[in-house]
């Protein structure tokens, strides 16, 4: 998630939309319903003389005479101000059609799901015309298959070979008959006729509309991105790619189809010397100059599995992928040739390709295995592109990922809207054939927009209530109902702040806290330190010995971000120290506003109330 999850805001848009006619039907039942089946189009290719008899249909699934019927929707809310909101959700229709189920094996088992695809890409190529009578096919990519009627056979074994010789592999793939959708129980599922929801017919359209995006597109679970929908540049080597969430939904209105706006990180499809530069943050890459231990480190690790290719033969291009760096200079690397002798890998790349190496200081890209490995300079390498990275993002590249995601209501409503007219799901010749129509616009709900709570304070304070507006208030003229009492603290400052600096910080935080009814002792236990930011765990460790049944420890982080983390784990996991972190640049300029945030997350911290909610406004 990684990344993914924190671009993605799936749900309903807070779009008014112009106001429906009333109706006394709670809900509009808006949806497609199931239509009459179309014609069925001529099959192409040759049919085989002999078919196995059609199996006959599944029948319902038995109903336990002990099942209980949830209890229904006592009522709908009236509190509030009612409006019509816009979701991204667009209605979905189908078609009386005759899907068919297939179980799908091959033997040997691919690797990826990506070969399963290739595979099964050549299989209909080659087979469609005839094995496979002329219909079109929805794979998901592993062990399901769907087609708009029934296959000429049963069950039938293929054979399908990949790659040149002699690193030619044949598989084997078997289709065989599983099970037909049953469109009619998920109709009346739909209607509120059925409680048991068909989840494996709903499945097989949902693959289908899967099928075209998976080809065209890097699918990442149930998100597809490409460089057609934008990219964007979030440092170290990495880049944003857009792209779209798509997921086939029942609802009360019938079938939807939820699409959003998504975000994910990749590789940039750059040269290994430009990332090692992005990566390790240097301006120039001196060929003279060897890498620190560190560096190498942060390096092969950034680079470990990603695939890359050779960029120095004309005219041929081969792919690895890569295990690791090597831990001495290019300059140093030798292997054993058939006669007995030794040979440089800058003397190889000279002798065979004359291609003089550069870098020679710097240590080798290595694949393969540690008893064979293959070496490949960093100067004639370029990754591939569409790599996903799913590593752990620092805080610069998360911002990047959030800023190119997070759009307003109605920016983010007319970007969906053009993602789905560029997917165009009406001239999906796979959708046509099974009979889904996929309508265009997003639906109208009604909606409700509730009035906020009243906040209910201390009686001694000015004001005993408030009311928030727009989600804000303050606590100007309030007093917590419940302060709480911290009498052992400390601060400990890891940026460069002047010492002089933070204790008055530290005072007129304490003055704030009494003030909004807390009891908190002006006089720290131990006196107010500075520390350096490269033994964050020592100073910790030395505070809380230091300070017995420290209370609060307040904690001014390094200027560089990336410790917050650190410093949680330490005070929290391994100390037991209730910690409040604050940002230098937050405290430098802090006004009056951030010094009665940071006093009610202090409050919370030593479990007390800061308030109450007592009734609606």
């Amino acid at each position: 998630a990684p990344a993914d999850a924190l671009a993605r805001d799936v749900g309903r848009l807070t779009v008014e939309a112009p106001a429906a006619p009333r109706s006394s039907a709670p809900a509009a039942a808006g949806a497609p319903a199931l239509r009459p089946p179309a014609q069925p189009a001529a099959a192409g290719g040759s049919q085989p003389e002999s078919q196995a008899p059609a199996p006959a249909p599944p029948a319902a699934a038995p109903v336990s005479s002990k099942s209980v019927a949830p209890p229904g929707r006592p009522g709908f809310g009236t509190a509030g101000r009612k409006m019509i909101v816009r979701a991204n959700h667009f209605l979905v229709g189908f078609a009386d059609k005759d899907i068919c189920h297939y179980d799908v094996a091959i033997t040997p088992e691919p690797k990826t799901r990506r070969i399963n695809r290739v595979l099964m890409t050549e299989l209909t190529s080659k087979h469609r015309a005839s094995s496979l009578g002329g219909l079109l096919v929805a794979y998901d990519g592993s062990k399901s298959l769907y087609t708009a009627g029934e296959l000429p056979f049963q069950v039938m074994d293929f054979s399908i070979k990949l790659g040149k010789p002699p690193r030619e592999t044949e598989y084997k793939v078997t289709i065989h008959f599983a099970a037909r959708a049953n469109l009619y129980h998920l109709q009346r599922f739909l209607s509120g006729k059925q409680r048991d929801s068909p989840q494996d017919t709903i499945q097989a359209l949902d693959v289908v509309l899967r099928e075209s995006p998976s080809l065209n597109y890097v699918t990442v679970s149930r998100s597809f991105y490409s460089t057609i929908f934008g990219q964007r540049d979030i440092g170290d080597g990495l880049e944003c790619w857009r792209g779209y969430y798509q997921s086939l939904r029942p609802t009360q209105m019938g079938l939807s189809l939820n699409i959003d706006i998504s975000s994910t990180p990749f590789y940039k499809p750059i040269s290994v010397m430009q990332f090692a530069q992005e990566c390790l943050n240097l301006r120039n890459a001196d060929p003279n100059r060897p890498l620190s231990d560190r560096d190498r480190l942060k390096l092969k690790k950034a680079l470990r599995g990603i695939r890359v290719e050779t960029t120095h033969q004309e005219g041929k291009r081969s792919a690895y992928k890569i295990t690791g760096i090597t831990s001495v200079p290019l300059i140093q690397l030798n292997f054993p040739l058939d006669d007995g002798n030794q040979m440089t890998v800058v003397q190889y790349f000279w002798g065979r390709y004359k291609y003089r190496l550069r870098f020679t200081s710097w240590p080798c890209l290595q694949s393969g295995n540690d008893s064979r490995p293959i070496y490949l300079p960093m100067e004639v390498c370029t990754i591939i592109e569409g790599q996903r990275f799913t590593r752990k993002l620092n805080e610069k590249q998360v911002t990047g990922i959030l800023r190119a995601t997070c759009e307003r209501p109605r920016d983010r409503e007319k970007s969906i809207l053009k993602m789905v007219e560029h997917n165009n799901y009406s001239a999906d010749k796979l959708a046509q054939e099974f009979g889904i129509d996929v309508t265009d616009k997003m639906v109208n709900v009604q909606a409700r927009v509730l009035p906020p709570p009243m906040l209910k304070y201390h009686e001694s304070g000015k004001d005993k209530a408030c009311a928030p507006s727009v989600g804000q208030w303050n606590m100007i003229g309030k007093k917590m109902i419940n302060g709480g009492n911290v009498q052992r603290w400390t601060c400990l400052n890891f940026s460069r702040l002047h010492i002089d600096g933070v204790k008055r910080f530290c005072g007129d935080l304490v003055k704030m806290c009494n003030a909004i009814g807390m009891v908190f002792n002006p006089m720290p236990v131990v006196e107010i330190l500075s520390a350096s930011a490269n033994n964050i765990e020592g100073a910790l460790k030395h505070a809380h010995q230091s300070a017995h049944n420290l209370q609060l420890l307040i904690v001014i982080l390094p200027d560089v971000t990336g410790h917050y983390g650190k410093v949680k784990k330490v005070c929290e996991t391994d100390l037991g120290i209730v910690s409040q972190c604050l940002k230098p640049d937050k405290v430098e300029r802090a006004n009056k506003q951030y010094f009665e945030n940071v006093a009610l997350k202090v409050n919370v911290k030593v479990g007390l109330l800061a308030v109450t909610f007592f009734c609606c406004a």
